[in-house]
């Protein structure tokens, strides 16, 4: 590894041999291009360096003999080059005849060698060479060796230049784009229109609307009109991290541009330092994703998660600390297409991933159409480039479980016996015959404690010991409001009206 990898620092001599390479090749080119290219252009400066800095330069041996005014290099000593000042005799019985140069380092004082040795010494096997000493590595070694230190530092020195225009990972000199007009954008939204918005790629939007230039490489035609469509509020980019897709905003579901309201999440301002050790297992084991970041696991292809009210209603899955392993999640977008497939009969549903607002859309069909309840246990797998929802089925049977009523506009859970043919979580599970039952009463800002407290007293109706569950308490708050486990265990906490009994229960109206 080369010094000048460790300390990168990207020069404004770099920037301007880049974007000599790009106004060269007249096409964009790629983070991975710019950096492997300013890694050989560093290599060739530093042998450009060297092979003048050795120039009518002698290598050190003991066994040569040397003239004064005569320039020596010395491997040994980190290939130093200094310059003969004196030569004298050598006066040390054991070596026989020799000579002694002074050699004269710049700010050093001078330091004395042995020359015209006739006695063996390991540094006469040096051969003498008229040319720099050979660098460490080829430039395609030493990119694969420091490509994580080179191309964050080149990508943020290019996003800080105006010349340089950045699309989908790749680079242009701004100076040479293309004019896309708006011509060729309208075209672009109705060749969109024909396959019902979306998604397709720039290049067979280019090749539909025929190209944006009948003689700029097809690449470069591509490059520009994508920043043209990325500047349009017509068109939504929404390809994964290692595609571009476009798809035209006015076919994107509601739901994906403003999302429903079970799923906004109001920040709820707690103490996270009163939660115990178990609790913050319990909720990293409900897995909200709005809870805290937790650190990323190992994970393979498939992902169990517990349905919660939010996600039900609405039709989405969580895209929390393992689903974003599954999911594709480009920061570039906003939005990320892709396609859902029912594990259980194989019909597809065009899914959208809405990174900001940390949902997957497209399940509403699934869910109502298995009659899934809320805590059921859901697999997602990958599969391919699609994305696989399942749940593990059985016959159906009639258990008793609560029963999400309205009331005269007031929630309650009654235990009522429903079919349920799928696995659950029995502390989360909650029935609700219509979608729509809770509708009315949800407020995203509702006072967790009075949220906490509505909820408990319907729940501990059917407990002799006026106790429920953690878990079973935060499946029913999200009924009302949109809560992470974490602020309700530090509101149970926090209420006098709550008395922890142990193993995750508590009791109410204590």
């Amino acid at each position: 590894m080369r010094q000048w990898a460790d300390d990168i620092s990207v020069t404004d001599d770099d920037i301007e041999y880049l974007t000599g390479l790009l106004l060269e090749r007249e096409i964009p080119l790629t983070i991975d291009e710019l950096a492997h290219a300013l890694v050989a252009y560093r290599l060739e400066q530093e042998a450009a360096e060297q092979r003048e800095r050795f120039k009518d330069t002698r290598v050190y041996n003991p066994a040569q003999t040397y003239e004064v005014g005569q320039k020596v290099y010395f491997p040994a000593l980190e290939y130093r080059v200094g310059t003969v000042k004196a030569v004298r005799p050598g006066d040390n019985a054991e070596y026989g005849d020799f000579a002694v140069i002074a050699v004269e380092f710049e700010e050093d004082a001078a330091q004395e060698f042995a020359t015209s040795l006739t006695s063996y010494h390991k540094l006469s096997d040096l051969l003498e060479v008229d040319s720099a000493p050979l660098l460490d590595g080829s430039a395609d070694e030493l990119y694969a060796d420091n490509r994580a230190i080179i191309v964050p530092k080149l990508e943020a020195r290019l996003r800080e230049d105006s010349d340089l225009v950045s699309v989908a990972g790749k680079w242009f000199s701004r100076g040479l784009m293309l004019d896309v007009n708006e011509g060729h954008l309208n075209l672009a939204e109705a060749v969109l229109y024909t396959v019902e918005g979306g998604p397709m790629s720039a290049e067979k939007i280019a090749a539909e609307i025929g190209g944006v230039s009948d003689t700029a490489p097809f690449d470069l035609q591509v490059f520009c009109l994508n920043d043209a469509l990325n500047q349009d509020k017509r068109f939504d980019e929404v390809g994964p991290i290692d595609s571009v897709l476009w798809y035209l905003r006015s076919f994107e579901p509601a739901e994906v541009l403003n999302p429903p309201n079970v799923l906004k999440y109001n920040e709820i301002d707690y103490d996270p330092t009163l939660l115990t050790t178990e609790q913050v297992a319990l909720e990293s084991e409900i897995d909200d994703e709005w809870s805290p970041e937790a650190e990323s696991p190992i994970l393979g292809d498939e992902v169990t998660l517990t349905l919660n009210y939010a996600h039900w209603r609405a039709g989405t899955l969580p895209l929390n600390t393992k689903m974003r392993h599954i999911f594709p999640t480009a920061r570039r977008t906003q939005r990320i297409a892709v396609t859902l497939v029912d594990g259980q009969d194989g019909e597809s549903y065009a899914g959208w991933v809405v990174r900001p607002e940390r949902f997957v859309y497209g399940l509403e069909t699934f869910y109502r159409k298995h009659k899934l309840p809320i805590g059921a246990y859901v697999i997602v797998r990958r599969v391919g480039d699609k994305i696989e929802v399942d749940f593990r089925a059985h016959r159906p049977h009639t258990e008793w479980v609560r029963v999400v009523e309205n009331k005269n506009n007031q929630i309650t859970f009654e235990e009522e016996r429903r079919a349920i043919g799928a696995e659950y979580d029995d502390l989360m599970i909650l029935w609700a015959d219509e979608p729509t039952v809770a509708d009315s009463s949800y407020n995203g800002k509702r006072p967790l404690t009075q949220v906490l407290r509505t909820v408990a007293a319907e729940l501990t109706r059917s407990s002799p010991q006026g106790t429920v569950h953690a878990k079973t308490l935060y499946s029913a708050a999200n009924v009302l409001r949109r809560c992470s486990p974490g602020a309700v265990f530090a509101t149970l906490i926090g209420d006098p009206e709550f008395q922890y009994v142990g193993n995750h229960y508590w009791r109410f109206g204590a």
